[in-house]
């Protein structure tokens, strides 16, 4: 908590590379683990975060395991282990429906190279089962406004491990973006995104 600042720390982290993502196949809410290279980029995350010295209040994550080690590794980086941690299925990766466990490569083939890319980046068309970006943010967005935010109105600083599409979503959000330039914005693995919060906005640090 931030007792001499009039400011509270967001810091947003996407979990590093899945199993899945290193077969080149879709996730959604399916449930891998972290390959040597995801734990790796979990520690390299860590490690940018304490060099901000941002003493956390609470964690929050989804309910993936890929997300949820991400954010173990990262509180045992900065050495806050101990820290509240929060699950939540509102802040799951997009479900990918019928596309989950496919091969990339192989659902192009199945249902054409422009039916994919319309799936993965269009804002409000999902693929058959699934969410599209503007359902992800249809959960995601009222749970961060009725759950997260009143912790930072309460100057705390809160961690957020999650997924590229949930992520994308909140970046729309606080950020103001509009829904056709969302979809252009990637969230990387091991780039976490520090946000200060004050006086109900939110600025990019």
């Amino acid at each position: 908590m931030n007792s001499e600042d009039n400011f509270s720390h967001l810091v947003l982290v996407r979990h590093g590379q899945s199993e899945w993502n290193a077969k080149n196949l879709f996730t959604g809410w399916k449930n891998p683990g972290l390959t040597e290279k995801g734990l790796e980029e979990a520690k390299i995350t860590g490690g940018k975060i304490k060099e901000q010295n941002i003493v956390f209040d609470i964690h929050f994550t989804s309910e993936l395991k890929r997300a949820q080690l991400t954010g173990e590794i990262i509180l045992s980086e900065i050495e806050q282990e101990s820290l509240e941690t929060v699950k939540n299925i509102a802040l799951n990766e997009r479900d990918y429906g019928e596309l989950s466990g496919l091969n990339k490569d192989e659902s192009r083939e199945k249902w054409g190279e422009e039916q994919i890319h319309i799936w993965r980046r269009s804002f409000d068309q999902p693929p058959p089962g699934g969410e599209s970006l503007k359902d992800t943010a249809d959960r995601v967005i009222p749970y961060f406004e009725k759950v997260i935010e009143p912790v930072l109105n309460e100057k705390k600083n809160v961690l957020i491990c999650a997924h590229g599409n949930s992520l994308r979503a909140l970046v729309m959000h606080i950020e103001k973006i509009s829904p056709e330039e969302i979809v252009k914005i990637e969230i990387a693995t091991g780039e976490p995104i520090f946000y200060k919060f004050q006086n109900k906005k939110f600025i990019r640090t």
